[in-house]
């Protein structure tokens, strides 16, 4: 039977009563979906919290017959279906098995909704933070880079964010628009003598379009990447070069 307890939209309760109603909800909850896929139901040590991520995080880790279930603490005050969705999905996932549909939309539906997702971008600049090094690298300078293509292709209209190179010479994400912290990061590993400028400058200029282009949510789905934004990255002058040289850079050894 489903408890009466608070629905609020989003956020935390400061009274410790009705958390712990809360997890006593998901502590049923969450039992009887492992049950479905574990064998060892009768001796399952599920362990449930809210915990302060700097996001909308929720996470699930079996190990041997004990698991922990970590939940944003956002959370805690979601109506009974959003938590009865998640814990579908989390569960599904956990065992490999396809999470129905229903779950997935309606809580697709639910962080997509203007006040969650005002209270997520709030919790992510109290919370988080930015690792910024210097726009200045060894070979390129990412400021100077801004600002010619800001003036070729934005009018000099694009309100500079902070710009830096990354900590980390990393080769899987070459670049990554923070909203939250107005930042754009490019990976070290294209400061370098052998990646050619018009690459960096397109790495730069496809987050620099994210500056300009908002994510747009249809049907519950976030899309960062929007029709209006592919057709403005192939103004980029040398768009197919750069297509073409991203598998050579991959390829590329570390130096």
């Amino acid at each position: 039977m489903q408890s009466k307890r608070s629905t609020t939209l989003v956020g935390r309760s400061e009274d410790a009563s009705a958390v712990q109603q809360v997890k006593d909800s998901l502590q049923r909850l969450f039992f009887e979906l492992i049950v479905k896929f574990h064998q060892s139901s009768e001796t399952l040590d599920l362990e449930i919290s809210f915990y302060p991520y700097a996001g909308l995080n929720n996470t699930i880790r079996l190990h041997g017959s004990k698991v922990k279930v970590r939940i944003s603490d956002l959370l805690q005050t979601a109506p009974f279906s959003v938590h009865n969705a998640l814990a579908a999905i989390l569960v599904y996932k956990l065992f490999k098995k396809r999470v129905p549909e229903k779950a997935k939309t309606l809580f697709r539906s639910y962080v997509s909704t203007p006040e969650v997702r005002k209270a997520i971008d709030d919790i992510k600049r109290e919370r988080g933070y930015k690792q910024i090094t210097s726009a200045q690298g060894n070979f390129y300078d990412l400021e100077k880079l801004f600002h010619c293509l800001n003036q070729k292709y934005f009018n000099n209209l694009l309100p500079q964010p902070t710009l830096s190179w990354s900590r980390r010479h990393t080769r899987r994400t070459l670049g990554h628009h923070d909203r939250i912290h107005n930042a754009i990061i490019i990976s070290r590993s294209l400061d370098s003598r052998s990646v050619p400028p018009f690459f960096i400058e397109y790495i730069l200029y496809h987050e620099m379009l994210h500056v300009k282009h908002k994510s747009k949510i249809v049907s519950g789905r976030c899309y960062h990447h929007t029709r209006e934004f592919f057709a403005d990255e192939k103004r980029f002058e040398k768009y197919r070069e750069a297509l073409e040289w991203l598998p050579k850079f991959r390829r590329l050894k570390r130096k």
